[in-house]
């Protein structure tokens, strides 16, 4: 059997030609592997077919889905990921999945080195390659859009020569990149950030509007297991408030963000479900989670998340830090009612078996059980240091 090479496997115009490239300039044979992670978009048996239209020996689409939700997105929920207290990951969750697929199927055809689309200039060169390298250390790995130079210009002129199936009047004007937990779009008017986002940016949100709606989101364990009082997995949360969140423009965001490689870039997400849930799990928490180990967990949140925003998904701290995450989840168990209205998601309403609310310690009214004579000793000392440290500072001053 000839010498085979594993291609990360899009569909699209970079990816396609990359086919051919490989077989052109290392005498491989390319095998093309797509992942379904929720991105919509064109049927995975056309994407198939066209892989193996455009010179691939062998090509596989994987239903993703349900290992998405299930071991990437749940984790990035339980850890309320937000980078730079905004982007939900979209991007940098999907990559360790893909990853992880092309070393098996490496493994499976026999391969010696993967490949991947990436440019240079992005994060998911970094997330794509660090994950591999951390899977299988032996393998090789091709990045021929970065590595050859290959422009859109030069990709075209390629996939023309070749005589590729690759329809270029269809393509859009920005760079997207969707899965289930969101939507990323970049590129085209948008790298001015003066220029605001135009309608046609968003496929996943609705513009918001007068209307709203209400949902009770139930969580058990810190895992989303209900919606209304209907049972539902994490897949299925994530669909059902993609859809209703998503009808009430709840989830867009227009930002600047630090990327690992230097770069600031102008971006612009969807992630209504993701937002969403997120939403109703910090208000949870914040019910459920004694006063210390949560502030210690926003301090994990944020590493968990630029370890994973920069690549680190399948590093040692990664997976220490899951199980701190994992053990503060123990009490998460209760409702949150969202109102989703104006491109809000809007707590009204939290209860839970696990709740750490006290009535008789909270209130102000009769059946007031705080025991206030307590109070001035407790605020004596809590100030002592300051007041020790105040005495010397005016006496040194003085």
């Amino acid at each position: 059997m000839s010498r085979r090479i594993v291609l990360a496997y899009s569909g699209g115009l970079d990816t396609s030609v990359a086919i051919g490239w490989i077989a052109d300039e290392t005498g491989a044979e390319v095998v093309a592997v797509a992942g379904d992670v929720g991105q919509g978009g064109e049927d995975l048996e056309v994407i198939r077919q066209r892989a193996l239209d455009c010179g691939a020996v062998e090509s596989v689409v994987l239903d993703l889905k349900q290992e998405f939700a299930d071991e990437y997105c749940l984790p990035a929920l339980r850890a309320n990921a937000l980078y730079l207290e905004r982007y939900p990951l979209v991007s940098a969750l999907s990559r360790p999945i893909i990853a992880k697929h092309l070393v098996d199927a490496a493994k499976y055809f026999g391969a010696d080195t993967v490949a991947h689309g990436c440019t240079g200039k992005g994060n998911d060169q970094v997330r794509f390659e660090v994950g591999i390298g951390a899977l299988a250390p032996d393998l090789h790995v091709l990045a021929p859009v970065r590595d050859s130079g290959m422009t859109r210009d030069k990709a075209i002129a390629f996939a023309e020569e070749k005589g590729l199936p690759i329809d270029q009047s269809k393509r859009s004007p920005y760079s997207v990149d969707q899965n289930l937990w969101g939507r990323a779009v970049e590129t085209g008017f948008l790298e001015d950030p003066w220029n605001p986002p135009i309608e046609d940016v968003y496929s996943y949100t609705a513009p918001p509007g007068a209307t709203s709606d209400e949902v009770i989101i139930s969580f058990t364990g810190g895992v989303p297991t209900a919606i209304d009082a209907k049972p539902v997995s994490v897949l299925e949360a994530i669909l059902e408030l993609n859809t209703r969140a998503g009808a009430q423009g709840v989830g867009r965001l227009d930002m600047v963000e630090d990327r690992l490689v230097g770069i600031k870039s102008r971006e612009v997400y969807e992630a209504p479900g993701a937002i969403a849930l997120i939403t109703a799990h910090q208000e949870l928490e914040d019910l459920t989670v004694e006063r210390d180990l949560r502030r210690f967990k926003f301090g994990v949140e944020q590493r968990w998340t630029e370890i994973v925003y920069d690549g680190l998904w399948f590093s040692p701290l990664r997976r220490a830090l899951d199980e701190f995450v994992d053990s503060s989840q123990h009490h998460v168990t209760g409702d949150i009612r969202l109102r989703l209205s104006g491109g809000s998601a809007v707590p009204t309403g939290r209860r839970g078996d696990g709740s750490l609310y006290d009535f008789g310690l909270a209130t102000y009214d009769t059946g007031d059980t705080f025991d206030q004579s307590l109070a001035k000793g407790f605020v004596q000392l809590w100030g002592l240091p300051s007041r020790i440290a105040a005495r010397r500072d005016l006496k040194s001053n003085g």
